[in-house]
């Protein structure tokens, strides 16, 4: 597989609720299904999701028929140049952000998606341990 795509579900600390790692030619809609797939018998109370606009279209219309969850496109406005942070949006880069810290998270060493995932996990772990307990 060349090159890896995460597809993250996060709440609004920024705390993983699901993670699906594919290769890179699988477009974000189709992993955006897996990831809410996985997270269908699991948060039942869960019923808005913000997505950026690869995930838009078929995928919103897709969530909504079959795991009864509402998608809101969170969209860049097209009057700004540069960078510009997303309300909403940016909760889920700041958790990609964190990854990069970890050093087989910053860049693709894994040679399966599902030792990239456990990586994640691994990763999330270390992160909320050192929110309980600083130092």
């Amino acid at each position: 597989m060349l090159g890896r795509k995460r597809h993250l579900c996060v709440d609004t600390l920024g705390l993983i609720l699901a993670v699906v790692v594919t290769g890179a030619s699988v477009q974000d809609r189709d992993g955006g299904e897996e990831v809410l797939i996985k997270m269908m018998g699991l948060y039942h109370r869960l019923k808005l999701i913000w997505a950026d606009s690869g995930y838009a279209e078929q995928f919103v219309k897709w969530a909504g028929r079959r795991c009864k969850r509402v998608i809101e496109i969170v969209k860049r406005c097209d009057d700004v140049k540069g960078f510009k942070v997303l309300p909403k949006r940016w909760i889920v880069e700041r958790t990609f952000g964190w990854f990069s810290k970890y050093r087989r998270l910053s860049k693709d060493y894994e040679t399966l998606p599902e030792s990239s995932v456990a990586m994640i996990h691994i990763a999330m772990i270390n992160i909320m341990v050192h929110r309980i307990q600083p130092g």
